[in-house]
């Protein structure tokens, strides 16, 4: 970056000062915007992390509605994230909602599929013992399914979650004011690409921050499974 702004126009590639200098500007001024990204990512990825476990559950469980379920969740995952941004603002009028559901009809199939393929990973024989045991449908639940499938919400979080920013800031670019996405399109419309090269640097540092929140939330919920090591 330093060399390759040494032979071009600032608003091309600036230095590593400038891109500097504008996160400084941007950590003192525009810090709001940064927690409201943050909330609207938090809720819509819980709000997709509870429902996609009601779909899945529901495919796994209920073979009648698995072939329709399944087909919908499917159809979902073929449609361009830009479709889903066009039809919630035709749809919706408050910003909030709109940016909500776009998140959450596409970050949803991703659960849904992974906890219904968790739930077919499950061993006939663990299936068969406690089955055994004459339980109800909640004991089931409580002491086979849900504990089989919370690693597969954590894998899923940890894969969606830098997804699920990309996707915020761009639906914040189309249908909000506030947010990164926003921020990011007003500094690309007044030409200060080192706004968006530090905008993108703290976009990259809150990814990691939050695999590394989740993996340590992972960690302690998950602490009753033994650590395996293949060599």
């Amino acid at each position: 970056m330093e060399v390759l702004s040494r032979f071009v126009p600032d608003y091309v590639m600036p230095s590593p000062g400038t891109v500097l200098k504008a996160a400084r500007e941007i950590f003192f001024s525009d810090t709001s915007h940064v927690f409201i990204t943050l909330a609207r990512l938090t809720a819509a990825v819980a709000a997709s992390m509870l429902l996609g476990l009601m779909l899945g559950l529901v495919m796994g469980m209920k073979p009648k509605l698995r072939p329709y379920l399944r087909s919908l969740v499917v159809i979902d995952t073929g449609i361009p994230a830009l479709s889903w941004m066009l039809i919630a603002v035709f749809w919706f009028r408050d910003p909030e909602v709109r940016i909500f559901f776009i998140l959450c009809v596409i970050i949803i199939p991703f659960y849904a599929l992974n906890i219904y393929d968790g739930i077919r990973a499950l061993p006939k024989e663990l299936i068969d013992m406690i089955e055994s045991f004459r339980p109800s449908r909640w004991h089931v639940m409580r002491y086979l399914i849900i504990p089989h499938i919370v690693p597969y919400v954590f894998l899923t979080t940890k894969s969606v979650i830098g997804y699920a920013i990309r996707m915020v800031v761009f639906a914040e670019l189309v249908a909000s004011a506030a947010g990164i996405g926003s921020r990011m399109n007003l500094a690309q419309s007044t030409f200060r690409i080192d706004q968006v090269f530090a905008w993108t640097f703290f976009l990259v540092a809150l990814n990691i921050v939050l695999q590394v929140a989740i993996s340590a939330i992972e960690k302690v919920a998950l602490k009753w499974r033994p650590e395996v090591s293949v060599r």
